[in-house]
């Protein structure tokens, strides 16, 4: 019973990715950065809750570790045939994730602390910081203080009202702290490749808020639009340093950002609750799922350490 109730965490988030993909068709950009960013780490979460379960579970039927947790009695488990391989491969997965995570968090950071020394060696004017070099690119660098970091070489390629459109873009990343979502579900990913899609709409989520926020600044979506098109295709074959959260507008699949922003804003239809409740239900069902099986799992410990009776 208890392995069964750790299986559903993990087997969930390949449910959610379908419904990953439709979420900003059905919610707006906001809305929809929100809610899926807490499923990718709710589902995380319990995903890795689960994995530890089994883990434990393993290390619990070897003799030393048994003695070590002062199990008198045996630990009510699944055979030795399912329960050994399911620990190991936990085990496996937990290590290559935790490697992953740590190499990329350890590249980003390497990224992060070039661009801010790039940032306070360039000339500034407010927030916006120019760089000289003829690779045309442009993000939002987070830290204190925030700053909108753009290339001469981007300068060139946008006119003055395109520029505005574009900086208007990236100070909407820093203004909703769109990177705190980014570093979530990026995080998320490492810990279950079933988030990896959901990871890509949060970060086209992201870029479609930050998308919408500009066009009403600058009180022309056609405008924006072209900004971003003409900005994505300059800095298409140009290498960047960014780091890997510091969003930017040309990144994600523009051409569909260029044609929502093309097109007027639209009702939601109603089939928008239906994405939000069962975006929902998958998340209670896991973290629920995860929590009654670390329960019934340390219930059996008590058991054999015959703390507590069957």
């Amino acid at each position: 019973m208890t392995v069964l109730l750790l299986v559903a965490p993990l087997l969930l988030p390949f449910a959610v990715r379908p419904l990953a993909g439709r979420t900003l068709d059905r919610l707006a950009p906001v809305t929809a950065l929100w809610t899926l960013t807490f499923t990718a780490v709710a589902l995380a979460g319990a995903s890795v809750s689960a994995l530890g379960a089994l883990v434990l579970t393993g290390l619990l039927k070897l003799p030393l570790l048994a003695a070590l947790g002062e199990l008198v009695h045996p630990l009510h488990t699944p055979p030795d045939t399912l329960a050994l391989p399911a620990a190991a491969a936990a085990t496996g997965v937990l290590t290559v994730s935790a490697w992953t995570l740590l190499r990329s968090a350890l590249t980003q950071m390497r990224a992060f602390r070039t661009a801010r020394r790039q940032a306070d060696r360039s000339a500034t004017a407010g927030d916006l910081c120019v760089v000289d070099s003829p690779h045309p690119d442009a993000y939002a660098l987070p830290g204190r203080p925030h700053r909108i970091v753009v290339t001469t070489g981007m300068l060139r390629s946008l006119g003055p009202a395109e520029r505005e459109a574009l900086f208007a873009h990236e100070r909407a990343h820093n203004a909703g702290g769109h990177y705190r979502f980014l570093l979530a579900a990026e995080l998320a990913a490492h810990c279950h490749p079933g988030l990896r899609r959901v990871r890509d709409a949060v970060r086209l989520a992201a870029e479609r808020a930050a998308d919408e926020a500009a066009a009403t600044a600058v009180g022309d979506r056609q405008l924006t639009a072209r900004a971003i098109a003409r900005a994505a295709i300059a800095s298409h074959a140009s290498p960047s340093t960014r780091p890997g959260f510091a969003s930017a507008a040309t990144t994600g699949p523009v051409p569909q950002r260029v044609a929502a922003l093309l097109s007027p804003p639209v009702q939601r239809p109603r089939t928008a609750s239906w994405i939000a409740l069962l975006l929902a239900a998958c998340t209670a069902v896991s973290a629920c799922a995860a929590a009654t099986g670390m329960i019934v799992f340390h219930h059996e410990v008590e058991i054999a350490q015959g703390e507590v009776r069957p």
